[in-house]
């Protein structure tokens, strides 16, 4: 029996968050993937100095978004839960 397709799809995901987390861990803060809903959205959780940091759309939006819709085609949205 095979694997289900969100294992593989959740670790892709996890290998480019991994790739992004290091740049926002510079600025004092993080994220953490909560979780990927079978459309394809992404929801993670901005933690430390992104909480309420006016930056932290923009962070999603261009360096989290892009990159996860970039590599990981099956991503449709990326959001960001409180």
């Amino acid at each position: 029996m095979t694997e289900p397709p969100t294992e593989s799809l959740q670790s892709r995901v996890e290998a480019v968050l991994a790739l992004i987390r290091p740049a926002v861990q510079e600025d004092g803060g993080d994220f953490e993937l909560l979780e990927i809903s079978e459309e394809g959205v992404v929801k993670i959780r901005f933690l430390g100095a992104c909480v309420g940091c006016p930056s932290s759309e923009m962070t999603l939006r261009d360096g989290i978004a892009r990159n996860l819709r970039s590599r990981v085609p099956e991503v449709t949205e990326v959001v960001a839960s409180e």
